[in-house]
């Protein structure tokens, strides 16, 4: 099997002397919010859907970092990523220590304005045997897309449950940020901002 931040500002306290806005500009607002939440579900759905391969940050019980690049299915409700990776590689004994992990993925196209990424937190484990039934062909004909090459490599089930050297994993996605292009053309400073996740 092949295997494979962020910036906060503080709001501006608002002057006591300024009054309400009046209700009109409040639905305005609200329809600015909206379009913006649907631009950001737009933005994650073209990652998800393009990048292929994502990095996985990981640490050791002693907090040593580490990170690898994996190919990757995506399931919905509840966000999840899943990997397929040998037992022995040091991603996967740091997920056994130290679940809790990050990671990114990004895209890119013809011209700087094209190119994209997203950062992630979550918690990673292996799937059970049920879960590996269940996601067993989803998870390969997204990584092995080609009918021949999906029937030359993929592991059947039993070879991804103990004893076998190699397992699937479950990313259980629970944050998620995209890079702020709302002000990036004005003061060229990557800032993030925390974007619902697709659902």
């Amino acid at each position: 099997m092949r295997q494979g931040d962020r910036d906060a500002t503080q709001p501006q306290a608002r002057d006591r002397a300024e009054p309400a806005p009046p209700t009109a500009t409040h639905r305005v607002d609200s329809g600015a919010a909206d379009q913006c939440a649907q631009d950001l579900g737009a933005r994650t759905r073209r990652l998800l859907a393009e990048a292929g391969y994502l990095t996985l940050a990981t640490a050791d019980a002693d907090g040593t970092p580490w990170s690898a690049v994996l190919q990757y299915a995506w399931l919905d409700d509840p966000p999840r990523f899943l990997f397929g990776s040998a037992t022995c590689s040091r991603h996967s004994r740091h997920v056994a220590e130290r679940p809790r992990v990050g990671g990114s993925l990004f895209v890119t196209g013809t011209s700087l304005l094209d190119v994209d990424g997203a950062q992630f937190s979550g918690t990673c484990r292996e799937l059970t045997a049920a879960e590996v039934d269940r996601y067993h062909a989803t998870f390969y004909d997204a990584v092995l897309p080609d009918p021949d090459a999906r029937t030359r490599w993929t592991l059947p089930p039993a070879a991804l449950l103990p004893p076998a050297d190699h397992r699937l994993y479950v990313v259980e996605v629970d944050r998620w940020w995209l890079v702020d292009t709302s002000t990036w053309e004005q003061d060229r400073i990557d800032r993030r901002v925390e974007a619902p996740l697709a659902g």
